[in-house]
């Protein structure tokens, strides 16, 4: 007599611990507590007015939104190009851009072309988590290639050459999440080099562009277009819920994205397509709100060493600020936990990010309104201050 039948070990994968500490989030409040949420990278700001509008039009149309051309509408694709042309001065043809279902749907619809089953590929970290899920739920193995304080937690090329020879492809970000940092234009080419010498795919995470506070940050692309490169409309423009993305493909996975996509999603949401193309018109708004970011890193960057925290990664771009916390645990994730039990304000533990350095690690989020970063400030000041005079040596 057969047993009921199992699960695939594919969906086997890691459950983010950052949603244990939600899950106490959301008790907390369910029990009419306050929460100071610096815990998730989701911009509290509506979308670009412009997107709103763009989409209300087309709802008042009553005209039917239908599927749309598997790769997206081209005038989304149009105007993604044109987006590289003004930041970049890039030519990309429309045709090398496909509209996913935000980036999660692009990194699958990546993975699946450029690997077979078995596969093995480097990720980079510290670095966002659903990158190894993605890759396990599609039998591939993710690599781990750690990096620390001594490259500024950026990759680079002679870690690439050190890869063993059974890795076929390397994921990167650049304003990475959770560090922030970024690589710069003669970073990137030497990494696109570095992987064109190993005969590596190469996909390049450009999800927090246009989120930079020092200077902009530099596409690989410029460096050749030997490269997946996945982006959207999530960080920048606020968009999350909107669920939309892109990718910039070479030419040869072009038919095979198309193919996959057409299968497995259809076609983008055409509201959010709609929406996205004119939010591609929104840099006066959105660059106040990066200003709005910059002030909440000062405010941090200010804050940290009067909290006894002194080693963090330099938060070039994105909106998160990952510190080192090693000085008062080694269990970021009950670090967290009472952090959110005694004062109410909750962050992710490094351990996400990191499989190797992790539990010595937080990520704080600074995506908000800058009084919601205040108010973080002025109750961790009084507990750290506890923390370090409990850690003080007795005379």
């Amino acid at each position: 007599m057969h047993g009921l039948p199992r699960s695939s070990p594919r969906s086997d994968i890691e459950i983010y611990r950052m949603w244990e500490i939600y899950k106490a989030v959301n008790a907390r409040v369910k029990a009419g507590g306050e929460v100071v949420n610096l815990l998730v990278g989701e911009p509290t700001l509506p979308p670009p007015r412009k997107a709103t509008e763009a989409a209300q039009a087309a709802l008042a149309s009553g005209r039917a939104l239908g599927y749309t051309e598997a790769l997206g509408i081209s005038a989304l694709r149009e105007g993604i190009a044109r987006l590289y042309r003004r930041r970049h001065g890039l030519d990309i043809a429309p045709a090398r851009i496909a509209v996913t279902i935000g980036t999660s749907s692009g990194f699958m619809l990546a993975f699946l072309a450029a690997f077979s089953a078995g596969d093995t590929v480097a990720v980079v970290e510290p670095s966002y988590p659903a990158y190894r899920g993605a890759l396990q739920s599609l039998d591939l193995i993710p690599y781990r290639v750690g990096t620390d304080a001594g490259t500024r937690y950026r990759v680079t090329p002679a870690m690439i050459d050190a890869l063993p020879p059974h890795v076929k492809g390397v994921v990167v970000a650049s304003p990475a999440n959770p560090t922030g940092t970024m690589l710069d234009g003669a970073e990137l080419k030497a990494i696109y080099d570095a992987c064109r010498r190993r005969g590596l795919w190469l996909i390049v995470d450009e999800l927090y562009h246009g989120v930079t506070f020092d200077r902009p940050a530099d596409t690989v692309l410029a460096a050749g277009p030997d490269v997946i490169v996945v982006n959207g409309f999530s960080k920048y423009w606020g968009m999350t819920g909107w669920r939309i993305g892109w990718l910039v493909l070479p030419e040869r996975l072009v038919r095979p994205i198309e193919a996959l996509s057409g299968s497995l999603q259809i076609s983008a949401p055409t509201l959010s397509q709609i929406a996205a193309l004119a939010a591609l018109d929104a840099d006066d708004e959105m660059q106040a709100r990066v200003g709005s970011y910059r002030r909440n890193r000062d405010r941090l960057l200010s804050a940290l060493p009067g909290f006894g925290i002194r080693r963090f990664a330099p938060p070039d771009g994105a909106f998160y600020l990952y510190a080192d916390v090693g000085d008062f645990t080694d269990d970021s994730v009950a670090f967290c936990r009472r952090m959110l039990d005694e004062t109410g304000v909750v962050v992710a533990p490094g351990v996400d990010f990191d499989t190797a350095q992790g539990q010595h690690f937080i990520r704080l989020s600074f995506c908000m309104d800058e009084a919601v970063v205040e108010e973080a400030v002025k109750r961790l000041g009084p507990w750290f201050q506890r923390l370090n005079r409990a850690a003080e040596p007795a005379i």
